[in-house]
Protein backbone atom coordinates (compact mmCIF):
# COMPACT_ATOMS: atom_id res chain seq x y z
CA UNK A 1 0.00 0.00 0.00
CA UNK A 2 2.55 2.31 0.26
CA UNK A 3 3.78 1.60 -3.06
CA UNK A 4 0.01 2.25 -4.65
CA UNK A 5 0.34 6.03 -4.02
CA UNK A 6 3.82 6.24 -5.86
CA UNK A 7 2.55 4.33 -8.84
CA UNK A 8 -0.25 6.82 -9.09
CA UNK A 9 1.87 9.63 -9.66
CA UNK A 10 4.14 7.96 -12.00
CA UNK A 11 0.95 7.33 -13.92
CA UNK A 12 -0.48 10.52 -13.82
CA UNK A 13 3.36 12.02 -14.96
CA UNK A 14 3.47 9.71 -17.75
CA UNK A 15 -0.23 10.54 -18.85
CA UNK A 16 0.81 14.59 -18.60
CA UNK A 17 4.06 13.73 -20.91
CA UNK A 18 2.03 12.44 -23.44
CA UNK A 19 -0.51 14.62 -23.16
CA UNK A 20 2.10 16.94 -23.56
CA UNK A 21 3.60 15.57 -26.35
CA UNK A 22 0.44 15.21 -28.77
CA UNK A 23 -0.23 18.93 -28.09
CA UNK A 24 2.86 19.58 -30.22
CA UNK A 25 3.82 17.18 -32.75
CA UNK A 26 4.40 19.47 -35.28
CA UNK A 27 7.33 20.95 -33.13
CA UNK A 28 8.46 17.25 -32.36
CA UNK A 29 8.30 16.95 -36.43
CA UNK A 30 10.28 19.67 -37.67
CA UNK A 31 13.43 18.69 -35.60
CA UNK A 32 13.63 15.63 -37.12
CA UNK A 33 15.88 15.32 -39.73
CA UNK A 34 14.90 14.74 -43.65
CA UNK A 35 16.15 11.38 -44.66
CA UNK A 36 16.11 13.12 -48.36
CA UNK A 37 18.19 15.85 -47.42
CA UNK A 38 21.94 15.67 -47.45
CA UNK A 39 23.05 16.48 -44.14
CA UNK A 40 25.96 19.01 -42.93
CA UNK A 41 27.74 20.26 -40.44
CA UNK A 42 29.44 24.37 -39.79
CA UNK A 43 32.77 22.40 -38.89
CA UNK A 44 34.82 19.60 -39.58
CA UNK A 45 33.72 16.63 -37.65
CA UNK A 46 37.37 14.40 -38.11
CA UNK A 47 40.53 16.01 -36.90
CA UNK A 48 42.93 18.15 -38.93
CA UNK A 49 45.53 15.43 -40.80
CA UNK A 50 48.41 15.84 -38.59
CA UNK A 51 51.68 15.99 -40.63
CA UNK A 52 54.40 13.32 -40.64
CA UNK A 53 58.39 14.61 -40.89
CA UNK A 54 58.40 12.53 -43.73
CA UNK A 55 55.29 14.29 -45.72
CA UNK A 56 56.45 15.41 -49.25
CA UNK A 57 53.95 17.89 -49.26
CA UNK A 58 55.73 19.42 -46.21
CA UNK A 59 59.02 19.24 -47.17
CA UNK A 60 58.05 20.86 -50.72
CA UNK A 61 56.02 23.42 -48.90
CA UNK A 62 58.85 24.44 -46.81
CA UNK A 63 61.95 24.52 -49.49
CA UNK A 64 59.40 26.92 -51.84
CA UNK A 65 59.26 29.07 -48.48
CA UNK A 66 63.31 29.46 -48.72
CA UNK A 67 62.95 30.24 -52.06
CA UNK A 68 61.22 33.25 -51.58
CA UNK A 69 63.31 34.03 -48.49
CA UNK A 70 66.00 33.78 -50.93
CA UNK A 71 64.32 36.00 -53.75
CA UNK A 72 64.18 39.35 -51.25
CA UNK A 73 67.87 39.23 -50.30
CA UNK A 74 69.34 42.03 -51.95
CA UNK A 75 71.87 41.04 -55.14
CA UNK A 76 75.61 42.47 -53.77
CA UNK A 77 77.57 44.64 -56.39
CA UNK A 78 80.55 42.98 -57.89
CA UNK A 79 83.34 44.58 -58.91
CA UNK A 80 83.40 45.04 -62.82
CA UNK A 81 87.15 46.03 -63.75
CA UNK A 82 88.33 47.10 -67.37
CA UNK A 83 89.46 44.07 -69.24
CA UNK A 84 91.07 44.29 -73.15
CA UNK A 85 90.46 42.13 -75.80
CA UNK A 86 94.05 41.30 -75.80
CA UNK A 87 93.26 40.05 -72.13
CA UNK A 88 90.87 37.43 -73.29
CA UNK A 89 92.35 36.23 -75.96
CA UNK A 90 95.88 35.54 -73.84
CA UNK A 91 93.72 34.12 -71.18
CA UNK A 92 91.86 31.80 -74.06
CA UNK A 93 95.08 31.00 -75.62
CA UNK A 94 96.52 30.28 -72.22
CA UNK A 95 93.96 28.00 -71.06
CA UNK A 96 93.88 25.75 -74.80
CA UNK A 97 97.61 25.03 -73.96
CA UNK A 98 96.84 23.93 -70.84
CA UNK A 99 93.72 22.04 -72.30
CA UNK A 100 95.53 20.63 -74.70
CA UNK A 101 97.84 18.37 -72.14
CA UNK A 102 95.21 17.85 -69.71
CA UNK A 103 92.05 16.75 -71.93
CA UNK A 104 92.64 16.22 -76.21
CA UNK A 105 89.43 15.48 -76.77
CA UNK A 106 87.90 19.02 -75.64
CA UNK A 107 90.98 20.32 -76.84
CA UNK A 108 89.86 19.66 -80.17
CA UNK A 109 86.47 20.24 -80.11
CA UNK A 110 86.64 23.67 -79.24
CA UNK A 111 90.47 24.93 -80.11
CA UNK A 112 88.60 26.72 -83.72
CA UNK A 113 86.36 28.92 -81.34
CA UNK A 114 86.40 32.27 -81.14
CA UNK A 115 85.99 35.27 -78.35
CA UNK A 116 85.30 38.27 -78.86
CA UNK A 117 84.87 41.21 -76.89
CA UNK A 118 81.36 43.25 -77.64
CA UNK A 119 81.57 45.53 -75.01
CA UNK A 120 82.38 46.23 -71.34
CA UNK A 121 80.35 43.46 -70.02
CA UNK A 122 79.23 40.95 -73.08
CA UNK A 123 81.85 38.50 -74.61
CA UNK A 124 80.59 36.86 -77.69
CA UNK A 125 81.85 33.69 -78.66
CA UNK A 126 81.84 32.23 -82.06
CA UNK A 127 81.47 28.41 -82.72
CA UNK A 128 81.58 25.89 -85.73
CA UNK A 129 78.93 22.99 -84.56
CA UNK A 130 76.30 22.27 -81.78
CA UNK A 131 78.44 19.83 -80.87
CA UNK A 132 81.80 21.56 -79.70
CA UNK A 133 79.43 23.96 -78.59
CA UNK A 134 78.33 20.92 -76.26
CA UNK A 135 81.79 20.73 -75.09
CA UNK A 136 82.84 24.32 -74.59
CA UNK A 137 79.65 23.75 -72.08
CA UNK A 138 81.77 21.15 -70.02
CA UNK A 139 84.66 23.52 -69.37
CA UNK A 140 82.71 27.58 -69.55
CA UNK A 141 82.46 27.66 -66.00
CA UNK A 142 86.76 26.96 -65.31
CA UNK A 143 87.56 29.21 -68.18
CA UNK A 144 85.22 31.92 -67.39
CA UNK A 145 86.04 31.80 -63.70
CA UNK A 146 89.67 31.92 -63.94
CA UNK A 147 89.22 34.80 -66.31
CA UNK A 148 86.74 37.03 -64.25
CA UNK A 149 89.50 36.45 -61.19
CA UNK A 150 92.09 37.61 -63.28
CA UNK A 151 90.98 41.07 -64.66
CA UNK A 152 88.49 41.31 -61.56
CA UNK A 153 85.43 41.66 -63.65
CA UNK A 154 82.21 39.54 -62.44
CA UNK A 155 79.90 41.00 -64.60
CA UNK A 156 80.43 39.27 -68.10
CA UNK A 157 77.72 38.21 -69.76
CA UNK A 158 78.08 35.84 -73.09
CA UNK A 159 76.84 35.39 -75.81
CA UNK A 160 76.61 32.48 -78.72
CA UNK A 161 76.43 32.71 -82.40
CA UNK A 162 76.97 29.90 -84.76
CA UNK A 163 79.30 29.90 -87.21
CA UNK A 164 79.45 27.17 -89.85
CA UNK A 165 82.33 28.73 -92.01
CA UNK A 166 84.57 27.69 -89.05
CA UNK A 167 83.67 24.01 -89.65
CA UNK A 168 87.07 22.28 -90.29
CA UNK A 169 86.84 19.33 -92.74
CA UNK A 170 89.57 16.56 -93.30
CA UNK A 171 90.71 16.24 -96.69
CA UNK A 172 91.40 12.69 -97.70
CA UNK A 173 92.85 11.08 -100.94
CA UNK A 174 89.55 10.03 -102.11
CA UNK A 175 88.15 13.37 -101.77
CA UNK A 176 90.74 15.16 -103.90
CA UNK A 177 90.24 12.55 -106.48
CA UNK A 178 86.75 12.67 -106.20
CA UNK A 179 87.20 16.50 -106.91
CA UNK A 180 89.69 16.03 -109.70
CA UNK A 181 87.27 13.64 -111.50
CA UNK A 182 84.25 16.40 -111.69
CA UNK A 183 86.70 18.08 -113.86
CA UNK A 184 88.57 15.14 -115.45
CA UNK A 185 86.11 12.12 -116.34
CA UNK A 186 88.67 10.58 -117.66
CA UNK A 187 90.45 10.14 -114.38
CA UNK A 188 87.06 7.59 -113.55
CA UNK A 189 87.92 5.28 -116.74
CA UNK A 190 91.69 5.23 -115.40
CA UNK A 191 90.87 4.11 -111.90
CA UNK A 192 88.74 1.17 -113.14
CA UNK A 193 91.89 0.17 -115.14
CA UNK A 194 94.30 0.62 -112.12
CA UNK A 195 92.47 0.56 -109.08
CA UNK A 196 93.96 3.04 -107.29
CA UNK A 197 94.84 2.94 -103.67
CA UNK A 198 92.82 6.15 -102.22
CA UNK A 199 92.74 5.29 -98.48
Amino acid sequence: MIIAPLLSTASATVQKTVVSEDARPEIASAKQPDPTKPQTVSQPIAKEKSRSRFSIEATLQRSDSKDENEETTEKVELPSNHFTETDLHDSWQNYLEELKEKDVIIYNAIHSFQLKKQDENTVEIIYPSSSAKSEFEKIREEFFGRFMRKVNHFNIQLEYRKDVSMKREIVTKRMIFDKFAAINPVLRELDDLLKFDLN
